[in-house]
């Protein structure tokens, strides 16, 4: 069991000095329990995750700098600077920096389930058939490219 510690993780240190490179993004670990886990991500322009599902752990992501495009409950939207996206388990998702800037975000999910063991099998793997292959092993469904 994975307790949560009481603290604080500067903004430029990584929670137990984890920090994963996943498809051009950085992620930086700043926060894990078993009820939840927090990573600050580093989106360059035209880097995204793919549609996916969480069958098991609610998503959220609060926008600090840049745009992002989003395919949330079968629609585009967007969110700036100050917005929190919510994504539901089982609510299909994708996430994408389609802007010529970069995005700096806080992730987190709740609860951790296997996630921080597939950022640790997928950190820089290069081959996303491979990540999407490792993903379904983690409880993260990835969809078929939409037609």
């Amino acid at each position: 069991m994975i307790v949560m510690q009481a603290g604080v993780t500067k903004s430029d240190e990584a929670y137990d000095g984890t920090v994963w490179s996943i498809l051009g993004q950085t992620y930086t670990l700043k926060q894990q329990s078993d009820a939840s886990m927090a990573w600050h991500a580093i989106l360059p322009p035209g880097t995204f995750v793919p549609p996916h599902t969480h069958p098991t752990q609610d998503e959220f992501v609060s926008v600090f700098e840049g745009r992002l495009d989003l395919w949330l409950d079968g629609k585009e939207v967007n969110a700036t600077a100050g917005d929190l996206i919510r994504m539901p388990m089982g609510e299909p998702h994708g996430i994408f920096n389609k802007s010529s800037g970069t995005v700096r975000c806080l992730f987190w999910v709740s609860p951790t389930r296997v996630l921080r063991g597939l950022f640790d099998r997928i950190h820089n793997v290069g081959d996303p058939a491979e990540v999407v292959r490792i993903a379904a092993e983690h409880e993260v469904n990835f969809l078929p490219p939409q037609s």
